[in-house]
């Protein structure tokens, strides 16, 4: 998968079409969610800047001494936001798979406010938690807060373009995502100066919880693998201006797993092609609001067909997977 094969989608094109042109983009859409569920989002009209400080703000954090960074860690095993040293995570573990630690540390934050009316415990001790904001560098958690707030206004959009794309009215998933209980993560996988243990991989091979995710890839960097529709893992080439999109486990089952919730894993390359060198992305996990149903849709069954998943709540869910993939250090 090149860089001239991985599809590419024109978000700000769709947004100003008119309807027969907006239901040939979503047709589009459709087959690539049906195929792969990987695709690029160019002309997303996300701000150069906000983009640029976020990304230097979190790489000089991540530059930080080991003794520092720690300063901004989990308060415990399974709380969802501040920093996670490396050693704390095996995604595979989400698929049931033992695996070593994944090879990556990172910083993660959650909404940046509570919905009024809000009284769930575990949505308030979870996905409402405080995020653990690092002592430096100075000006970080304005940038991350400029970004999340940027991904939660693109997401709401992508939505938007699903919603088309599965022959519902545009605005069909408005009210599963005003109040969305999303989580950002910086990721930095370190530069490697020894072989990682057999299986270990810098983000072992797991599918994303939620209705989608957004992702920023260090440009030029190697390592996202899908498992293509042939079976074999494929490398996802990072898109130079765009962000690479891919649907998440709720959004399968809102369409009876007729989009894809593809796996994929990042590898180490071999070292010839810098498998040893530092990685770093951001991740936006879109996730519906905390007591949004998630029910097969209608119009993704066939006559005489049943539902494959019984329906879920998107927050208890969330808290489900996420805390199947902490270990027992805390980082």
């Amino acid at each position: 998968m090149s860089d001239h094969s991985f599809p590419i989608f024109d978000l700000g094109a769709f947004e100003v079409a008119g309807d027969d042109e907006k239901k040939r983009l979503g047709a589009e859409v459709d087959r690539i969610c049906r195929s792969t569920g990987f695709l690029a989002i160019a002309n997303h009209g996300i701000a150069d800047a906000v983009i640029a400080e976020v990304w230097k703000k979190t790489q000089t954090f991540f530059d930080l001494p080991p003794e520092v960074k720690q300063r901004a860690k989990t308060l415990y095993p399974g709380y969802p936001y501040g920093y996670l040293g490396p050693g704390t995570e095996a995604l595979a573990k989400s698929r049931n798979v033992d695996t070593p630690p994944d090879l990556k540390e990172s910083f993660n934050g959650g909404p940046l406010s509570v919905p009024a009316g809000m009284t769930d415990p575990e949505a308030l001790g979870f996905c409402y938690a405080a995020t653990i904001w690092p002592e430096g560098p100075e000006g970080f958690a304005g940038a991350w807060k400029a970004y999340y707030g940027a991904m939660e206004d693109l997401a709401a959009r992508i939505m938007r373009v699903f919603a088309t794309a599965l022959g519902l009215d545009e605005h069909f998933f408005d009210s599963y995502v005003d109040a969305p209980i999303s989580a950002l993560r910086a990721l930095n996988y370190p530069e490697q100066h020894v072989p990682p243990q057999p299986g270990q991989l810098r983000a072992g091979a797991h599918t994303d919880y939620g209705s989608l995710t957004i992702l920023l890839p260090q440009p030029g960097s190697k390592g996202l693998e899908i498992i293509a529709p042939d079976g074999n893992w494929t490398p996802v080439p990072p898109v130079e201006g765009a962000f690479v999109i891919n649907i998440g486990d709720l959004m399968a089952l809102w369409t009876n797993d007729r989009w894809v919730s593809t796996v994929h894993r990042v590898v180490n390359p071999p070292q010839e092609e810098g498998g040893m060198q530092r990685r770093q992305s951001l991740a936006f996990f879109h996730q519906p609001n905390w007591f949004a149903e998630i029910a097969c849709l209608p119009s993704c069954l066939k006559e005489g067909e049943e539902p494959k998943y019984a329906p879920v709540l998107s927050g208890p869910y969330l808290m489900g997977k996420f805390k199947s993939t902490v270990t027992a250090k805390a980082g």
